[in-house]
């Protein structure tokens, strides 16, 4: 027999070995920590048995309020509902739902939900990030549960097979066969616009273009315009046109008709050579050459500059980094302006589920491979935020229904999405998400210099959205902590949330408000609030005047290209319509 002596140290048996497999399943199965979370608040609640009789108590309450209500109900009295959807859930507007036995499944899902919800709210013995976390896939488990989202449960699905002679279960085989191709749940038809004929039409050159971006410079149509241009740089999470959809709805043409001079990014979709692409390429080789490049195309020394979603969150860390790399005399920039950026990422919402050790270790193994994160992972994890009105919906109208997917631009837009280089992403997940280290001073060193966004003095107008489940206005609001004293800020919440807060065109009569006013240094969010004039409308009129205020006098306008810069194609570009 074989001695022991010549065995490996290590076997399959070894509790180390065993580990590294248990770890290496976990990630193949589980890389985002969604059932693992689960299993943490349920052995939590264990670990508490009198909490969890007190939990459980309150279902038990529930329960038999629906009894009484069941009763009274099949005698035929009136009887109000105990548990109501809230005003945002559509799931259950249809009448039927109304009727006694449809209204008893109703409620006891509502029931069952929001229960199962406060109890993982309120786990005991876990922080408060874990229990958002196990309370946010509990929740979409729930929401993938819906009685709505089952043939067979749904009174109004049955009903449309009916009155179709079975048509709509037809069409709805034919909607899934056609999303099973796509690998995805379609929210629009693909060929429902063309960007440059439907979308993204605003006259205009690309008068700029390197291996991060086109520069769009739009044609005026006023003979006047303002001498300081107006810079914007628009997220690479998705492509620039949801600045530019049709033209009632279009800010860069609102603003081109508002007599000033307006260049926008259209950031290249990264390939797999683009991988080391980093944070910091997208400071010098973006945002800083755009800023360069449009003060000599109007020689000009300053420009006004403006960032959306991430690229917000770039123009932050350049107007820091400008403070430290100019000399007072020549920053390049004059105000600024945010739209629904973070700066502090303490507390980003439910995107935060996404965002811990675990998470970015598998998005960084997947990047790797690839050497970018594919646009549809990211806008999957973006649906998953609001699962109900952005996946299930979709299934339940789509499938069961068989309807057709209605022509919505800012759908198309969406679905219309972006790759992420690895360097890049890798960075912007670990130094702002993980370690909050952009609000630090010092803590960070971009393109040589140290970011301290204390340095920043230039005056800010800063645009947040009240349901916003991407960048929370709360959080957004915290940028008047780090900026300079010194530096005037004007803070706008408007209502609608991440995308519509922002393009909010003017309308008679007004489809949206807006909360308005100046905060000071370390004012709360709340005080802030509370005094914050509320005004009905769009606020981009108030930044148009504020704006106006900040860039000099009229001047002849600009063309759209020049010797120094000419055309190198005509707006949208070609960047915009790569895949």
């Amino acid at each position: 027999m074989p001695s022991n002596e010549n065995r490996p140290e290590s076997d399959l048996l070894d509790p180390s070995q065993i580990e590294k497999v248990a770890v290496a399943v976990t990630k193949a199965l589980d890389p985002y920590g969604a059932f693992a979370s689960l299993l943490t608040a349920q052995m939590a609640w264990m670990m508490h048995p009198q909490e969890y009789l007190r939990a459980v108590s309150g279902l038990s309450g529930d329960l038999l309020a629906l009894q009484g209500h069941i009763a009274r109900r099949s005698l035929g009295i009136t009887s109000e509902d105990v548990i109501e959807p809230n005003e945002d859930d559509t799931r259950f507007s249809e009448p039927v739902w109304n009727e006694a036995s449809w209204d008893i499944l109703k409620e006891l899902y509502l029931a069952f939900t929001r229960r199962w919800q406060d109890m993982y709210y309120e786990t005991p013995g876990l922080s408060d990030k874990e229990r958002r976390r196990a309370a946010f896939w509990s929740r979409n488990w729930l929401n993938m549960m819906a009685p709505t989202n089952f043939f067979w449960l749904n009174p109004v699905a049955m009903r449309r097979a009916l009155d179709t002679r079975g048509e709509s279960i037809f069409r709805g085989l034919r909607n899934f066969s056609r999303d099973f191709k796509a690998k995805n749940i379609l929210m629009v038809d693909p060929d429902a616009f063309v960007v440059g004929k439907d979308l993204g039409t605003t006259p205009g050159k690309v008068v700029f273009r390197n291996r991060l971006l086109e520069v769009i410079h739009y044609a005026p149509t006023t003979e006047k315009v303002r001498a300081t241009p107006l810079v914007i740089i628009t997220p690479w999470i998705n492509k620039f046109y949801v600045l530019d959809m049709v033209p009632k709805k279009s800010m860069l043409k609102y603003l081109v008709d508002q007599g000033f001079s307006v260049f926008v990014t259209s950031w290249k979709n990264p390939t797999p050579d683009m991988a080391s692409v980093r944070f910091d390429d997208y400071l010098t080789d973006g945002v800083g050459e755009v800023v360069r490049m449009v003060t000599e195309f109007c020689k000009v020394p300053k420009v006004n500059l403006v960032g959306y979603c991430i690229g917000g969150t770039l123009v932050a860390t350049y107007m820091a980094w400008a403070n430290r790399h100019f000399a007072p005399s020549e920053m390049p920039v004059n105000s600024w302006t945010l739209f629904t950026t973070l700066t502090d990422f303490a507390r980003p919402g439910d995107i935060e589920v996404f965002v811990d050790e675990t998470t970015v270790g598998a998005m960084e193994a997947n990047m790797a491979k690839k050497g970018y994160l594919d646009g549809n992972e990211m806008a999957s994890s973006f649906r998953m935020l609001r699962s109900n009105s952005l996946i299930w919906n979709y299934w339940v109208h789509s499938y069961l229904l068989g309807e057709d997917l209605p022509p919505f631009d800012v759908l198309y837009w969406n679905m219309d999405s972006t790759r992420m280089p690895y360097a890049m992403h890798s960075y912007y997940l670990r130094e702002m998400y993980l370690k909050n280290n952009l609000i630090k001073r010092d803590k960070l060193r971009i393109a040589g210099e140290l970011i301290d966004l204390n340095q920043i003095t230039q005056p800010l107008y800063a645009v947040t959205a009240e349901d916003d489940h991407i960048a929370p206005w709360k959080e957004c609001y915290r940028i008047r902590k780090f900026i300079n004293v010194k530096a005037p800020m004007r803070f706008v919440l408007s209502t609608s949330g991440h995308i519509l807060g922002i393009v909010n065109p003017p309308t008679n009569p007004p489809k949206r408000a807006y909360w308005i006013a100046d905060p000071e240094r370390n004012e709360h969010w709340e005080h802030w609030f509370e005094r914050a004039e509320k005004r009905q409308g769009t606020w981009w009129d108030n930044w148009v005047e504020w704006l106006g205020e900040r860039s000099g006098e009229m001047v002849d306008a600009y063309p759209a290209a020049n010797r120094k810069f000419p055309a190198l194609a005509d707006a949208p570009g070609t960047y915009v319509l790569e895949k």
